[in-house]
């Protein structure tokens, strides 16, 4: 929750790139982030991996304009339109990015390679087909603006009525590396995305941290298992409303201009 998902990366300048906002060197670089490489396999016309450059005007030609994030959970598709084999890969993937304007969609795999001491990570994004249907479960960015206030209040009750500790040294380094985050915010997205869906992301990222210092944190007060579960039960709401906030920033270049082809 609190990492910026590769898919979010890979669609929010993937989205930039289709609409001519930033070149394609720059996007990749933001796509690929702190890993080593990235290429698309199993793309129609292609015999094998390619990198992202290719791979994105690749995608252009086959019809696809804009690019969806998914973030699904088990019992909760987020953000996927289906077909069963597509949304079964993004669930274990647990992120997926989905086409607009073609029936394709790209599900990660990660993989560590290189030797003990200089070991860097390497991603292949598989290339599927989607269907070309609503996604699943998607708020808008007011719809998800609202949720995340409510959310950021309950998740601070239910913190403190079951006696989470969010203190000490553990809770200050993840607090220190939000507020880093924070400053850097207007990175979070790329050109051509609103206000709005930075200030969205931002704010699912900050539930998003209270979420995980609630369960990083010990058990805090919570010593008995009824107790625990108690926890849980009360905080995967708020984990599932900043999923679907999350998932409406990524998605809201497209879901803009589609409303603007209206």
């Amino acid at each position: 929750m609190l990492s910026e998902p590769r898919s979010g990366r890979l669609a929010a300048w993937g989205n930039a790139l289709l609409a001519g906002l930033v070149s394609p060197d720059d996007a990749v670089l933001a796509m690929v982030g702190d890993d080593a490489v990235h290429r698309v396999e199993g793309l129609p016309g292609e015999s094998g991996p390619v990198g992202l450059t290719l791979a994105m005007g690749r995608l252009r030609s086959l019809g696809v304009t804009g690019l969806r994030v998914a973030l699904p959970a088990p019992g909760h598709p987020l953000g996927l339109s289906g077909p069963p084999e597509f949304n079964a890969r993004a669930l274990d993937a647990e992120e997926a990015v989905v086409g607009f304007g073609a029936p394709y969609g790209l599900v990660p795999e990660v993989y560590e390679a290189g030797p003990d001491g200089d070991v860097h990570v390497e991603v292949v994004w598989h290339c599927l087909p989607v269907r070309e249907a609503p996604p699943a479960d998607v708020p808008s960015l007011g719809e998800a603006e609202r949720e995340l206030a409510e959310a950021l209040r309950e998740a601070t009750e239910v913190l403190s009525r079951l006696d989470v500790a969010a203190s000490g040294p553990v809770a200050e380094a993840a607090l220190d590396a939000y507020r880093a985050r924070a400053e850097r915010g207007r990175e979070l997205l790329a050109p051509g995305y609103p206000p709005r869906a930075v200030r969205v992301l931002e704010l699912a990222q900050r539930v998003g941290l209270l979420i995980s210092l609630a369960y990083e944190n010990g058990h805090g007060g919570a010593v008995s298992a009824s107790e625990m579960a108690a926890r849980g039960q009360a905080l995967r709401p708020v984990e599932r409303t900043a999923r679907r906030a999350q998932v409406a920033a990524y998605n809201s270049a497209v879901e803009e201009r589609e409303r603007g082809g209206r």
